[in-house]
């Protein structure tokens, strides 16, 4: 087996400091630094695509660029890379997603993969004209990917469910390949959405033993469906050739948290209606000590950036092994990102990726001679 790695599109700006936000939070002043532009987008996009990364995560809210948008315009400047577009089903009809599905698998040669995000935050939803509660709005997810499923597989769908109706849909072409649906939530609706209808469920970045559980849990769902799933996690990163040069990297990042704006993200954070947040913000509770998690695994991204909020943080050797430690719990797909996002791709992928090769646990997904030269680990 293989392990699929992606990296992440920060069309919230990108910097050599923390850019903190999101869940309904505003991008802090840091996203200014390197705006995100399609030329400087581009340009990480084609190096992960080189390094070996299969797919780009592009996120999703108010923080940000729009998904859909900036990755149609960063796929025309790309050859193989993927693109996990997170979006959110409440915005859009299933119909039109499934159309918009079926144009981006033509128009790119079959590179897109969809993050379904159901929105953990109703004052956010709300802005977008969505006022319907949390749990409402994954019983909707769950109706949507009904739906869109069924167009996908060439059927004419008529659906009259409790938030969503449509009469004789069908799609004039079909996507070839079906994308592959993303799927997070740590609530109990969250995991029955995700054992009924997606191909791959993400946890964030908690500790093994947490993670285990988690995995457990939706395997066990999945199982009583008749389904089997790929479990995928998403992590920062900070790896160097010592273990003191990450660290030392991971305290720069520190110092440059401003008190109020860790105050400020707090507060946000704290209105939001995800379970998965919630655990988030467990992690580290809002102090600045006591933030190495579990050995290699640091909270300190979560005291000013919503969503994932742990990295590993070690030598590229020790970051190597904390992956394979979540691979033997059952982590296929690592969804990885760091500051700033050009280069921290080639830390990991000269780093990490050809140790990683080298024992036969991962493969560069382009070529013979990409992959060949690829299980040589550079020098330290």
């Amino acid at each position: 087996m293989s392990l699929t790695f992606h990296w992440f599109l920060p069309t919230n700006g990108d910097s050599r400091h923390v850019v903190g936000g999101g869940h309904g939070t505003p991008a802090t002043a840091s996203g200014r630094d390197r705006p995100p532009t399609v030329a400087y987008l581009s340009q990480i996009a084609r190096a992960a695509e080189d390094l070996g990364f299969v797919g780009a995560l592009t996120p999703t809210g108010a923080w940000c660029e729009d998904a859909w948008l900036t990755t149609a315009m960063v796929s025309q400047n790309t050859e193989h890379l993927k693109f996990l577009v997170a979006f959110r089903p409440g915005f859009v009809s299933p119909t039109l997603a499934a159309q918009m599905a079926s144009t981006f698998q033509r128009q790119t040669g079959g590179r897109l993969l969809l993050n379904v995000v159901t929105g953990g935050e109703s004052h956010e939803q709300r802005a977008y004209g969505d006022f319907l509660d949390k749990d409402d709005r994954y019983r909707r997810t769950g109706e949507f990917l009904q739906i869109v499923r069924r167009l996908w597989d060439g059927k004419t769908v008529d659906a009259a469910g409790e938030h969503l109706r449509v009469e004789d849909a069908k799609l004039a072409r079909l996507p070839d390949p079906v994308p592959e649906v993303y799927f997070g939530g740590s609530s109990p609706i969250a995991g029955e959405i995700a054992a009924k209808y997606v191909d791959v469920y993400l946890t964030w970045g908690e500790p093994p033993a947490q993670v285990a559980e988690k995995i457990a849990w939706i395997r066990g769902l999945a199982a009583e469906e008749g389904r089997t799933l790929r479990f995928g996690i998403r992590l920062h990163v900070i790896t160097r050739d010592t273990s003191a040069e990450a660290w030392a990297e991971a305290n720069r990042l520190l110092e440059g948290f401003d008190s109020e704006t860790v105050k400020s993200v707090q507060a946000g954070l704290a209105r939001s209606e995800s379970e998965g947040q919630r655990r988030m913000l467990a992690l580290h509770g809002g102090s600045r000590d006591g933030l190495e998690i579990h050995p290699n695994l640091w909270a300190g991204i979560g005291l000013v950036r919503g969503g994932a909020g742990t990295a590993l943080v070690g030598s590229h050797e020790e970051v190597a092994e904390r992956i394979k430690e979540y691979a033997a719990l059952g982590i296929e797909e690592f969804v990885l990102s760091g500051y700033p996002h050009l280069e921290e791709a080639y830390w990991f992928g000269e780093g990490v990726l050809p140790r990683l090769a080298a024992e036969g646990v991962w493969q560069h997904p382009v070529g013979e001679q990409r992959a060949s030269a690829a299980q040589v680990p550079f020098a330290s």
